[in-house]
């Protein structure tokens, strides 16, 4: 492992290092309080720090999907499947599955499918509420190209929403990515859309509560 791989930032488990600010600056605002006596303060504080600390998590998960599955890169909620007739980066049809990461979801990015990163572009945009379906075009977003180990095109987006003020994301291009380990995360609140090849079997159905590196999204044809 070379210095600077991105794989460095997974050591930081049971939470994210990109927490790690905001949670000691939440820690020690409580002490503060507590110290000049503020109870009501304090308690208001140290329950901003234990609401921190959770949205910040980063559970261990076990991936047991196979070579040709793709699996969640977010915790949340389905909110579409549908299927559009381009996507950056491959100029052909491909189905979108879009997930929805409300605040209390763990926010950590994990990769779909095995592969190498191909290609990487993101664009400043507005801060809609990400579950509205303008804001997988109109928000803050970050592309993600990965070419699996057997040839096949996967695209995810990184989708900044209405308090989501930073997207991170690990590797750079021509890294090579494990199925399912951590490659960045989405800070308070945002989605994920999936872009998979159309004649791919989607598992999942608008409404399903899926995790990141665990569930199943997709089965691809060989």
């Amino acid at each position: 492992m070379s210095v600077g791989d991105f794989r460095e930032k997974r050591r930081h488990v049971p939470v994210a290092r990109e927490g790690l600010p905001f949670i000691i600056a939440a820690m020690f605002a409580t002490l503060v309080a507590a110290v000049l006596g503020w109870a009501i303060v304090s308690m208001v504080f140290l329950a901003l720090t234990l609401l921190i600390g959770h949205f910040f998590r980063d559970p261990g998960r076990v991936c047991s999907a196979g070579e040709k599955e793709i699996v969640s890169p977010a915790d949340g909620r389905v909110i579409s499947v549908k299927k559009v007739p381009s996507v950056r980066f491959l100029d052909r049809p491909a189905l979108k599955i879009s997930i929805f990461m409300s605040v209390f979801d763990v926010h950590v990015n994990r990769v779909p499918i095995a592969g190498t990163i191909e290609g990487l572009h993101y664009r400043k945009g507005r801060y809609m509420a990400a579950n509205l379906a303008q804001a997988g075009e109109e928000n803050e977003q970050n592309w993600l190209w990965i070419k699996s180990s057997s040839g096949l095109d996967v695209v995810i987006t990184q989708v900044a929403g209405l308090i989501a003020r930073r997207i991170v994301c690990w590797p750079k291009i021509g890294d090579r990515v494990v199925q399912a380990e951590r490659f960045g995360m989405i800070r308070f609140g945002s989605r994920m859309d999936v872009y998979v090849p159309e004649d791919g079997e989607v598992l999942v159905f608008q409404g399903n509560r899926v995790y990141a590196g665990e569930t199943v999204l997709c089965r691809l044809k060989p």
